[in-house]
C-alpha cells in the first residue's frame, strides 16, 4: 500500500517543478528596460529610442529640461566632456547619448563595476543619428566610479 502524504508530496514537488519550467522561458525571454531622460525638443534622441526598441529593448521615456537633464548626468557621474543628449538608465549602468545596442548588450553581460557607457556628442552616424553607411567615426567610452573613462568600442568611418 502506498502513502498518501508521500503522493501528496511528490504531487506537489512535481506541480512546483512544472511552474518553475513555465517561469523560465518567461524569465528568459524579459526584455532590458531603459528608462530615458530627455529634452522634448531633440528629435535625434526619439531616432535612438526607436533603434532600441526594434533591438528588443523595453524603454520608457521622460521629458525633461535641459537644466534638471545637465543636474541629473552630474549627480550620476557622467563627467562633462562625455555629455550627449539624452541619458538612460537600464539594470544599474547609465547610458549617455548614442550608445549602439550591442555595446549596451556588452555592458549588461560583462558587468564591470562602471557608471555606464557615453557616446559623447551626437557623431553623424550613430543610432539615431542618420544612416550608418555615412557614419563619422566614433568611440564609446566606458565612465569608472572615480570619472575616469577608457575605450569600450570603436566604429569607423563607413
Amino acid at each position: 500500500m502506498t502513502n498518501p502524504v508521500l503522493r501528496r508530496r511528490l504531487f506537489l514537488a512535481g506541480l512546483g517543478a512544472s511552474g518553475m519550467g513555465l517561469a523560465t522561458p518567461a524569465l528568459a525571454t524579459a526584455k532590458p528596460l531603459i528608462e530615458v531622460l530627455k529634452d522634448p525638443d531633440c528629435g535625434c534622441c526619439g531616432g535612438w529610442i526607436e533603434i532600441m526598441q526594434r533591438e528588443g529593448f523595453e524603454l520608457t521615456v521622460q521629458d525633461t529640461t535641459w537644466e534638471n537633464l545637465s543636474r541629473y548626468k552630474a549627480t550620476n557621474g557622467i563627467p562633462d566632456e562625455m555629455v550627449s543628449c539624452h541619458t538612460g538608465l537600464v539594470d544599474g549602468y547609465f547610458v549617455e547619448g548614442h550608445v549602439p545596442a550591442a555595446d549596451i548588450r556588452r555592458l549588461l553581460d560583462e558587468r564591470p563595476d562602471a557608471v555606464g557607457l557615453a557616446t559623447p556628442g551626437m557623431p553623424y552616424g550613430a543610432p539615431g543619428m542618420g544612416p550608418e553607411n555615412e557614419r563619422d567615426a566614433y568611440t564609446v567610452f566606458l565612465i569608472r566610479k572615480d570619472g575616469s573613462t577608457e575605450v569600450f568600442s570603436q566604429y569607423e568611418a563607413a
